[in-house]
Protein backbone atom coordinates (compact mmCIF):
# COMPACT_ATOMS: atom_id res chain seq x y z
CA UNK A 1 0.00 0.00 0.00
CA UNK A 2 1.60 3.51 -1.01
CA UNK A 3 1.17 6.96 0.81
CA UNK A 4 -0.70 7.70 -2.36
CA UNK A 5 -3.78 5.40 -1.64
CA UNK A 6 -4.31 5.80 1.80
CA UNK A 7 -6.77 7.80 2.90
CA UNK A 8 -6.47 10.46 5.11
CA UNK A 9 -6.47 10.41 9.16
CA UNK A 10 -7.21 12.97 10.69
CA UNK A 11 -7.03 11.43 14.12
CA UNK A 12 -3.38 10.91 13.83
CA UNK A 13 -2.80 14.06 12.07
CA UNK A 14 -4.28 15.89 15.05
CA UNK A 15 -1.85 13.70 17.02
CA UNK A 16 0.98 14.97 14.74
CA UNK A 17 -0.33 18.69 15.33
CA UNK A 18 -0.50 18.50 18.31
CA UNK A 19 3.14 17.04 19.23
CA UNK A 20 4.67 19.77 17.29
CA UNK A 21 3.14 22.42 19.16
CA UNK A 22 4.52 20.84 22.61
CA UNK A 23 8.04 20.13 20.81
CA UNK A 24 7.61 24.30 19.81
CA UNK A 25 7.07 24.84 23.26
CA UNK A 26 9.48 23.07 24.54
CA UNK A 27 12.06 24.07 21.94
CA UNK A 28 11.04 28.12 22.75
CA UNK A 29 11.70 27.03 26.67
CA UNK A 30 15.47 25.69 25.39
CA UNK A 31 15.90 28.67 23.40
CA UNK A 32 15.33 31.06 26.48
CA UNK A 33 17.65 29.29 28.55
CA UNK A 34 20.64 29.04 25.98
CA UNK A 35 19.52 32.83 25.41
CA UNK A 36 19.63 33.34 29.38
CA UNK A 37 22.91 31.43 29.33
CA UNK A 38 24.74 33.31 27.12
CA UNK A 39 24.09 36.28 29.06
CA UNK A 40 25.19 34.42 32.39
CA UNK A 41 28.44 33.63 30.08
CA UNK A 42 28.54 36.96 28.95
CA UNK A 43 28.37 38.81 32.67
CA UNK A 44 30.82 35.93 34.20
CA UNK A 45 28.15 35.43 36.30
CA UNK A 46 29.18 31.97 37.21
CA UNK A 47 26.07 31.19 39.61
CA UNK A 48 23.65 32.42 36.90
CA UNK A 49 25.61 30.10 33.92
CA UNK A 50 25.11 27.11 36.59
CA UNK A 51 21.37 27.72 37.17
CA UNK A 52 20.67 28.00 33.45
CA UNK A 53 22.73 25.17 32.65
CA UNK A 54 20.55 22.94 35.51
CA UNK A 55 17.33 24.43 34.51
CA UNK A 56 18.48 23.11 30.59
CA UNK A 57 19.54 19.78 31.72
CA UNK A 58 15.43 19.38 33.45
CA UNK A 59 13.85 20.63 29.80
CA UNK A 60 16.57 17.91 27.66
CA UNK A 61 15.03 15.07 30.30
CA UNK A 62 11.28 16.40 29.23
CA UNK A 63 12.03 16.29 25.74
CA UNK A 64 13.55 12.54 26.20
CA UNK A 65 9.65 12.09 26.78
CA UNK A 66 8.61 13.63 23.54
CA UNK A 67 11.33 11.98 21.43
CA UNK A 68 9.24 9.05 22.64
CA UNK A 69 6.14 10.20 21.49
CA UNK A 70 7.34 11.35 18.65
CA UNK A 71 8.68 7.68 17.69
CA UNK A 72 5.37 6.39 18.40
CA UNK A 73 3.84 8.58 16.35
CA UNK A 74 6.20 7.60 13.39
CA UNK A 75 5.45 4.67 14.29
CA UNK A 76 1.78 4.92 13.82
CA UNK A 77 2.07 6.44 10.83
CA UNK A 78 4.87 4.12 9.20
CA UNK A 79 2.07 1.57 9.94
CA UNK A 80 -0.61 3.32 8.19
CA UNK A 81 0.98 3.99 5.31
CA UNK A 82 2.65 0.90 5.11
CA UNK A 83 6.37 2.10 5.42
CA UNK A 84 8.99 1.91 8.20
CA UNK A 85 9.83 3.87 10.59
CA UNK A 86 12.67 5.50 9.04
CA UNK A 87 10.78 5.79 5.63
CA UNK A 88 8.28 7.78 7.02
CA UNK A 89 8.44 11.50 5.73
CA UNK A 90 7.09 14.65 6.21
CA UNK A 91 5.12 14.56 2.92
CA UNK A 92 3.91 10.78 3.53
CA UNK A 93 2.56 11.70 6.27
CA UNK A 94 0.62 14.95 5.32
CA UNK A 95 -0.70 12.74 2.91
CA UNK A 96 -2.91 11.23 5.38
CA UNK A 97 -4.09 14.86 5.99
CA UNK A 98 -6.66 17.46 4.15
CA UNK A 99 -4.47 20.38 2.70
CA UNK A 100 -5.84 22.51 5.57
CA UNK A 101 -4.12 20.06 8.27
CA UNK A 102 -1.22 19.08 5.63
CA UNK A 103 -0.73 23.20 5.44
CA UNK A 104 -0.81 23.45 9.63
CA UNK A 105 1.95 20.33 10.23
CA UNK A 106 3.92 21.36 7.65
CA UNK A 107 4.09 24.85 8.72
CA UNK A 108 4.56 23.74 12.57
CA UNK A 109 7.46 21.66 11.19
CA UNK A 110 9.27 24.80 9.92
CA UNK A 111 8.43 26.20 12.67
CA UNK A 112 10.08 23.75 14.86
CA UNK A 113 13.03 23.20 12.30
CA UNK A 114 13.85 26.72 12.78
CA UNK A 115 13.84 26.95 16.44
CA UNK A 116 16.26 23.92 16.91
CA UNK A 117 18.58 25.40 13.87
CA UNK A 118 18.19 28.74 16.47
CA UNK A 119 19.45 26.50 19.75
CA UNK A 120 22.02 24.78 17.93
CA UNK A 121 23.37 28.06 16.95
CA UNK A 122 23.16 30.04 20.13
CA UNK A 123 24.49 26.89 21.83
CA UNK A 124 28.02 26.36 19.73
CA UNK A 125 28.29 30.30 20.49
CA UNK A 126 27.99 29.63 24.36
CA UNK A 127 30.24 26.65 23.98
CA UNK A 128 32.65 29.12 22.42
CA UNK A 129 32.42 32.04 24.99
CA UNK A 130 32.83 29.39 27.95
CA UNK A 131 36.11 27.84 25.61
CA UNK A 132 37.29 31.41 25.81
CA UNK A 133 36.55 32.29 28.91
CA UNK A 134 38.19 29.13 30.34
CA UNK A 135 41.36 29.07 28.22
CA UNK A 136 41.87 32.50 29.76
CA UNK A 137 41.28 31.45 33.23
CA UNK A 138 43.42 28.31 32.62
CA UNK A 139 45.89 31.50 31.20
CA UNK A 140 45.52 33.03 34.47
CA UNK A 141 46.03 30.15 36.51
CA UNK A 142 49.50 28.92 34.80
CA UNK A 143 50.57 32.67 35.10
CA UNK A 144 49.82 32.81 38.98
CA UNK A 145 51.36 29.72 39.26
CA UNK A 146 54.99 30.36 37.76
CA UNK A 147 55.70 33.01 39.57
CA UNK A 148 57.02 32.75 43.61
CA UNK A 149 54.65 35.75 44.71
CA UNK A 150 51.92 34.57 43.45
CA UNK A 151 51.96 35.83 40.08
CA UNK A 152 50.95 39.35 40.85
CA UNK A 153 54.18 40.73 39.12
CA UNK A 154 54.13 38.02 36.29
CA UNK A 155 50.23 39.32 35.99
CA UNK A 156 51.38 42.79 35.88
CA UNK A 157 53.94 42.09 33.08
CA UNK A 158 51.80 40.59 30.66
CA UNK A 159 49.15 43.48 30.97
CA UNK A 160 51.33 46.40 30.79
Amino acid sequence: MSAATVAQDPVLLAAVARHLDAQIESSRRLLDLVLRQGTAIRERDVEAVLARLAEIKAEMAAREGLELERGALIGQAGQRLGLGPGEVTLAALTGLASPEAAAEVEAKSAELRGLLAEIAREHGINRALMRQELTFLDHLIRLTGEAPDGGANRLMDVEA
